[in-house]
């Protein structure tokens, strides 16, 4: 995929990206699948703050859909901020068995994010995504 193509699509992960932290975080860790989102045993002040935390990065990610280019920085703490938190959650996985499920959920989920804002970002830097 070329720069031009990666610029077009960019604001759009953007904002579903942006719309999951808002709106899909927090349900899937307290009522649709605490077993692959969430703690365990359940913790809510912890997933409140996890959520909060997402729906304020969320925010934040649809209003650099505007533009990207401005925003690399937040894009590269976003790619960031889910490979480390996916990781953590690995770990935890691997050091406790309760949390299996969120090797099927919460973890490829966030590597994916990750993965998908990472390929979207421009590779060659004498290109500006303001051109396009």
């Amino acid at each position: 995929m070329n720069d031009i193509t990666r610029a077009k699509y960019l604001p759009i992960a953007l904002i579903t990206i942006g719309m999951i932290f808002i709106f899909a975080m927090y349900p899937m860790m307290a009522w649709i699948w605490p077993a692959g989102w969430g703690l365990t045993p359940p913790q809510p002040e912890h997933e409140q703050i996890i959520a909060v935390f997402f729906a304020i990065l969320g925010i934040f990610l649809i209003l650099a859909a505007r533009n990207p280019t401005a925003n690399i920085d937040l894009i590269w703490l976003t790619i960031w901020l889910n490979l480390v938190y996916a990781t953590i959650v690995l770990l935890t996985v691997l050091a406790d068995r309760a949390e299996i499920a969120n090797l099927i959920g919460n973890i490829p989920v966030q590597y994916f994010i990750a993965w998908v804002l990472w390929y979207l970002l421009p590779r060659n830097k004498n290109h500006s995504l303001l051109a396009y």
